[in-house]
């Protein structure tokens, strides 16, 4: 693990970035406190799922949109 300052990161942000891709890792420092850290990129392992994916698996009620109108009337009107 190489730890380098802020301006030199900026400086030698290639150079960096070739030891990032040969396996290594950096820490960019701010007055000697790490702030960041430069790793290999690795891509994401789980995929997502194509459209449809879940036929089959979930449903939806034939009543999903029936209108709400009742489900306000436990609000007294006196206590508005």
């Amino acid at each position: 693990m190489q730890i380098v300052n802020i301006h030199d990161a900026k400086t030698q942000l290639s150079k960096l970035l070739e030891l990032v891709q040969a396996g290594g890792d950096v820490v960019i420092a701010k007055s000697g406190t790490p702030i960041a850290r430069l790793i290999p990129f690795a891509a994401a392992r789980k995929k997502i799922a194509a459209p449809g994916a879940m036929a089959d698996q979930i449903w939806i009620a034939e009543d999903f949109d029936a209108p709400l109108d009742d489900v306000f009337d436990c609000i007294k009107a006196d206590a508005a």
